[in-house]
């Protein structure tokens, strides 16, 4: 499989043999496990108190009463400690000894990178997310795209290959969150853009981070979760050309 090499103008300057990992199965139940299993990493444990509902000065009263012998506080007759009474402790309460992480195999993880990278070539996969953008799959620029430093600049390249459509669209469906989130640190949900995936750690990162639901990766940080947000391949990715060459010789 061949592409073409974008000049920061947008007119093709060489054609390069992709690797062969552009060519692998696409396998989405695949991506979906590790996609889970990498977001499994990030929950947090948690739980109630290992006293909460016990912790109290409570005693039953014994027979000829007229009441349920169940535990009841010293300072009055309400029921305490036992999951069946009014205001008692909860049944099965979560414990944070629960254990949240899924478990993935080392080669299905890296059959799901490599199944993700080959669905960034699928026109139809990425225009099903869907994406915006024209012209060929994959869009690849020369390296000079990572030396550059202001957004404006990013701005104008990525309108020259044809993707910057895709940022605006996402900009334009930004909203408010539902629900108490938006009281918390979190008031607007954003759309996932393009992801641009560069060779080594340069300008560009900084230059990007204005960009509405725009993601830049090293290649070699790579990981299914960000080819494949929310699970769903296919994402708009934009490559530089040494990023391509890191990936020469990978075999899934």
């Amino acid at each position: 499989m061949k592409a073409k090499v974008y000049d920061l103008k947008g007119e093709a300057v060489e054609e390069i043999e992709l690797p062969p990992v552009f060519e692998s199965e696409y396998r989405p139940d695949i991506i979906k496990r590790a996609v889970l299993a990498i977001q499994s990493r990030r929950r947090q444990p948690y739980g109630t108190s290992p006293l909460a509902g016990i912790d109290y000065s409570a005693e039953n009263w014994g027979p000829g009463h007229g009441y349920a012998r169940v535990p009841r506080l010293k300072t009055g007759r309400r029921a305490a400690k036992v999951p069946q009474a009014v205001k008692g402790r909860a049944p099965h309460p979560p414990k944070v000894q629960k254990v949240w992480k899924e478990k993935i195999n080392r080669k299905e993880m890296k059959k799901a990178l490599c199944s993700a990278i080959s669905a960034t070539v699928d026109p139809a996969l990425v225009s099903e997310r869907p994406h915006i953008f024209d012209g060929e799959l994959p869009k690849i620029v020369v390296d000079d795209f990572e030396n550059l430093r202001k957004t404006k600049e990013v701005v104008e390249a990525l309108k020259a290959v044809g993707v910057y459509g895709d940022v605006e669209y996402a900009k334009k469906r930004r909203r408010y969150r539902a629900g108490r989130g938006k009281m918390r640190g979190r008031r607007y949900v954003t759309k996932k853009s393009l992801l641009i995936v560069v060779g080594k750690n340069s300008d560009v990162l900084k230059a990007t981070r204005n960009l509405e639901g725009v993601d830049v990766v090293e290649v070699r940080n790579l990981n299914v979760e960000l080819l494949a947000p929310g699970a769903k391949p296919g994402r708009l990715t934009v490559w530089t050309k040494s990023a391509i060459d890191y990936l020469e010789g990978w075999l899934c």
